[in-house]
């Protein structure tokens, strides 16, 4: 798995696996478990910022292609504002483009009280990235560069059959001291 072993020193393994779900499956709500992990277990790492767009950009996706235009347009102008050029050049991804993008796909989501779900394409310019997050594509049997409209309805609406359990008593806990019980 991940044959190019200074690839994986170079950059984080949950990078690479992000890529591949992000290209490989278009399953977004996955691709935001990936990083959002890492990010909570690495949040000291100088390259924060990034994970922190990377994570808004595919729930921003998510919410796009299940037609929540509010919750679309929240997290994607959050990550338009929050690129940081320079960092995301360190992780073979040209910044300045990535900008780009995002700011005009928060501009026409913007302007059109309608939107069409689109795939996103992050603007990497490292072959080597590209080559393992396809290869690791490959290897979970999804097909890059798969239409996002194209996916299945289970990816589509993820967040439905997840267990939310944990999420569900941590919020009760929090009422009942916030209450005084």
């Amino acid at each position: 798995m991940l044959g190019n072993s200074n690839l994986i020193h170079q950059y984080p393994v949950a990078y690479i696996e992000y890529l591949a779900e992000f290209y490989g499956s278009r399953d977004y709500f996955e691709c935001h478990e990936i990083m959002e992990e890492y990010w909570k277990e690495h949040s000291d790492s100088p390259l924060t910022s990034c994970w922190l767009v990377l994570i808004r950009i595919s729930v921003a996706q998510y919410h796009a292609r299940r037609g929540n235009r509010a919750g679309a347009l929240k997290l994607m102008g959050k990550a338009t504002t929050e690129v940081d050029i320079p960092l995301f050049d360190q992780l073979g991804v040209d910044g300045a483009e990535l900008k780009r993008r995002l700011t005009s796909t928060y501009e026409y989501w913007h302007a059109n009280e309608r939107f069409e779900y689109k795939d996103f394409e992050l603007p990497i310019n490292n072959e080597q990235i590209l080559d393992a997050a396809r290869q690791l594509s490959d290897e979970k049997g999804y097909h890059w560069m798969i239409n996002g409209q194209e996916v299945d309805e289970q990816i589509i609406h993820r967040h439905l059959t997840r267990d939310r359990s944990e999420v569900v008593e941590a919020r009760e806990l929090a009422v009942k001291l916030k209450s005084g019980e």
